[in-house]
């Protein structure tokens, strides 16, 4: 077996987890299965590629080709991302929590809704950018290096330290700040949260927005090594929920340690045969769903018992 699928599948478990755990966060702490994070998604790669050819000339026009310029070239590209996946988040507070978070069958609502918001947007992307897929500009630059005898891109090393620092600025806010502790409160004990005075309405601003920055995290990242496309959120959203779910729904170490194996299992398979890579993985979930159907974050809550 070739050792470089072990950077591969550290790649593809940087960006399933991004978007596993921010379908986790929203559904632990709202009740809410979010099925437009593949719109944000694909919203935030269109963003990031527009303000990228708007930027660009500019920025080597006056730093030219050079280490500073792909930085603030990088920063571009994932802040547009991260600006545009926190608005998306807004609008799904607007149209798909706050007018029905209250109502009777809340979760069955709020899923159709985000859904017809995933249909409606992708064709809005049609509309407006046409079937036509764009390419973001490399961020990490090209070429490759070598740890312990693993062969390494730069794309890969950029999102696989991009993606750990980012997750580690989250758990660090998450545990340290104000609202941290009230997402953290809604997450663990939503009841228990609103006796103790955080309004799940409130607290369901900064969910939203931190996870559709993410999503645009996820879309600017994953945007490295495929095109933008107004369905290029669908898949991402699909591996997110599955793996939230082989993870435990609602639970983040859980669909941490999912998005783990589902990368390497992806990389190994892929290295066999790249047609049964989908095959494999819904079967590997199902298997695990079957014998443990609270997933792995129900294995993580009997080691705590």
């Amino acid at each position: 077996m070739d050792i470089s699928i072990i950077a591969y599948a550290l790649n593809l478990a940087s960006i399933y987890a991004l978007m596993a755990i921010s379908i986790s966060m929203i559904w632990s702490s709202i009740g809410m299965i979010n099925m437009s994070h593949g719109a944000t998604f694909a919203v935030s790669g269109y963003s990031a590629w527009y303000f990228s050819v708007i930027f660009k000339p500019i920025i080597f026009s006056f730093f030219g080709k050079t280490l500073l310029a792909q930085i603030l070239m990088g920063s571009v590209l994932i802040g547009s991302a991260m600006l545009a996946g926190a608005l998306c988040g807004l609008v799904i507070y607007f149209l798909a929590f706050l007018p029905i978070h209250d109502k009777p069958n809340y979760p069955v609502r709020s899923l159709i809704i985000t859904l017809g918001i995933n249909i409606a947007s992708i064709q809005l992307l049609l509309y407006f950018f046409g079937a036509r897929n764009k390419g973001l500009p490399k961020i990490f630059g090209f070429g490759r290096f070598e740890i312990f005898n693993i062969p390494i891109r730069y794309d890969q090393a950029g999102t696989i330290i991009s993606t750990s620092i980012i997750l580690l600025i989250m758990l660090i806010w998450l545990r340290h700040s104000r609202m941290g502790i009230e997402i953290r409160a809604m997450m663990q004990n939503p009841e228990g949260a609103a006796y103790s005075g955080i309004s799940r309405r409130i607290t369901a601003i900064p969910v939203l927005m931190i996870t559709g920055s993410l999503a645009g995290i996820s879309a600017a990242l994953l945007s490295q090594t495929i095109f933008v496309s107004p369905t290029s959120g669908s898949i991402p959203l699909i591996k997110g929920l599955t793996i939230a779910l082989l993870g435990g729904l609602g639970n983040v170490p859980g669909a941490m340690i999912g998005a783990i194996l589902v990368g390497f299992l992806e990389a190994i398979v892929g290295s066999i045969q790249q047609r049964y890579v989908m095959f494999a993985t819904f079967i590997f979930i199902i298997t695990i769903l079957i014998i443990r159907p609270r997933g792995i974050g129900g294995l993580l809550d009997n080691t705590r018992e």
